[in-house]
């Protein structure tokens, strides 16, 4: 099975404001583009990807992005994480009805294609399913096979939610780079351990993370 991604991007001015005690503010937007442009490439070196859609309606996001080879949706409805899937999904199966569609978060900067490739080969037994965050409360995966709807419910606690919308919770072992979005500086340690893309290298390099016990 071949899926489209649908990747959501906020302006990057406002993007990754969690980020902010441990990178600094005027380093945010760099760090959320440089996560991104990571993501992004990862999913279309991914065996299982035949597109990346991303919806955002930032400029300076939408021309690195669509020069790694994704396609750029604006965000029409401009209200928020799960319309703007909604949005990017509608105009996924504006011309490919039965396309499978998997939602990925845009803050994955370690991710492996390999890694991606064995969540969507699981995914591609259940109608929907998601893989939670790696704190375990979270989501940044949610797939909708042929036929059936993404449904979105990301925000806080989705886990949870994507759980009650009756989507199947995938295996977490052996994918650790799927799982470690990116939010605090702690996270952004945690992904580095486990190797981020060059984007996030070098918009990283030589950084300081300040807030080791605040988060």
């Amino acid at each position: 099975m071949q899926w489209t991604l649908v990747i959501p991007l906020k302006p990057l001015v406002r993007a990754k404001s969690r980020l902010a005690p441990a990178a600094g503010d005027a380093l945010r937007p760099d760090l959320a583009l440089a996560f991104a442009q990571d993501t992004v490439a990862a999913a279309m070196a991914c065996t299982a990807v035949r597109d990346v859609v991303v919806v955002t309606d930032d400029g300076r996001a939408g021309r690195e992005l669509a020069a790694l080879g994704a396609r750029i949706v604006p965000d029409a409805p401009q209200a928020g994480l799960n319309a703007a899937l909604a949005h990017g999904e509608a105009a996924v199966r504006a011309t490919r009805p039965q396309a499978p569609v998997a939602a990925l978060n845009a803050d994955l900067p370690a991710l492996r294609p390999a890694e991606l490739a064995l969540v969507l080969a699981s995914a591609a037994a259940f109608p929907r399913a998601f893989l939670p965050d790696a704190a375990g409360i979270g989501t940044t995966l949610l797939s909708a096979a042929p036929g059936a709807e993404l449904l979105p419910a990301f925000g806080t606690a989705s886990r949870a939610r994507h759980r009650a919308s009756g989507a199947a919770e995938l295996p977490l072992a052996g994918v650790d780079s799927v799982r470690q979005d990116v939010d605090t500086g702690g996270d952004l340690r945690a992904a580095l351990a486990l190797g981020v893309g060059p984007h996030t290298a070098r918009a990283t390099a030589g950084l300081l993370l300040l807030d080791h016990s605040t988060d």
